[in-house]
């Protein structure tokens, strides 16, 4: 009812297909759909997170860690730095342990939780590959679940720009050997290290797993998050820094 409708509610009653009920069934804004965001801590999920806002309600993340639920399966992190992701955007956390062999049951496991939420959509951050859409659609679909791409197709030179026009602020926590030594790790995303990455032959965003992010400050953010370097190990090809909250708890 809008608000003419309601200031008359006490005298009168509108007529039945009257220009005053008109107004009122074209004032009523549907709610938007229940949504999750697939969440690996990182700058890609976070701007897909950004722009699904718009258009959906969302409540909750989802996130894979390994059988020991010791680190995420995406980037390397420790729970606590979900933990305090999740607190600062205001969502549930829905996770999963699996081996890699088992990621997709884990992964449908908790698809399945989330549509008993009500949840009828969950964004994922992906750009380039069509397989990984193709896995996104799969993986949603037995559960009546929409897969949404906001990322898809987009250059990846002009999110890495948007990311930084942002004011989002997020820091390299893995780096592949191949293409960038453990000097990357801890380094903030900024417009100084696009045209090294290129030299380097490193997609802007690192779509080919050149490098992963962890987010430490958005505008989606209601404060910044303050991380402490534990230092770096190699392994399985890539360099890795490990890094814990600095204040879980605090405003």
């Amino acid at each position: 009812m809008t608000t003419i409708n309601a200031e008359h509610a006490e005298h009168a009653e509108p007529l039945k297909g009257s220009a005053s009920s008109a107004v009122s069934a074209s004032n009523v804004v549907p709610p938007k759909p229940r949504a999750a965001i697939s969440w690996s801590g990182g700058k890609d999920s976070c701007a897909a997170l950004g722009r699904a806002r718009e258009s959906f309600d969302v409540v909750a993340m989802v996130t894979m860690f390994d059988e020991d639920a010791a680190r995420s399966r995406s980037h390397g992190l420790r729970p606590e730095v979900f933990v305090a992701q999740a607190d600062r955007l205001g969502l549930r956390r829905v996770t999963g342990r699996c081996h890699w062999q088992s990621y997709d049951r884990a992964f449908s496991e908790a698809l399945a939780t989330l549509a008993t939420d009500g949840i009828t959509h969950v964004v994922f951050g992906d750009i380039l590959f069509e397989e990984h859409r193709r896995w996104a659609e799969g993986v949603c679909a037995p559960h009546g679940i929409t897969a949404v791409e906001p990322l898809w197709g987009c250059s990846t030179e002009a999110l890495f720009e948007d990311w930084i026009a942002s004011g989002g602020e997020a820091v390299i926590v893995t780096a592949r050997a191949e293409f960038l030594d453990h000097t990357w790790l801890g380094r903030r995303l900024d417009r100084d290290l696009l045209p090294a990455l290129t030299r380097l032959g490193v997609d802007p965003c690192g779509e080919r797993g050149e490098y992963h992010t962890v987010v430490t400050n958005t505008p989606l953010f209601d404060r910044p998050l303050r991380l402490r370097n534990g230092g770096h190990v190699q392994r399985s090809g890539c360099w890795a820094m490990d890094v814990t909250v600095d204040d879980a708890g605090g405003h």
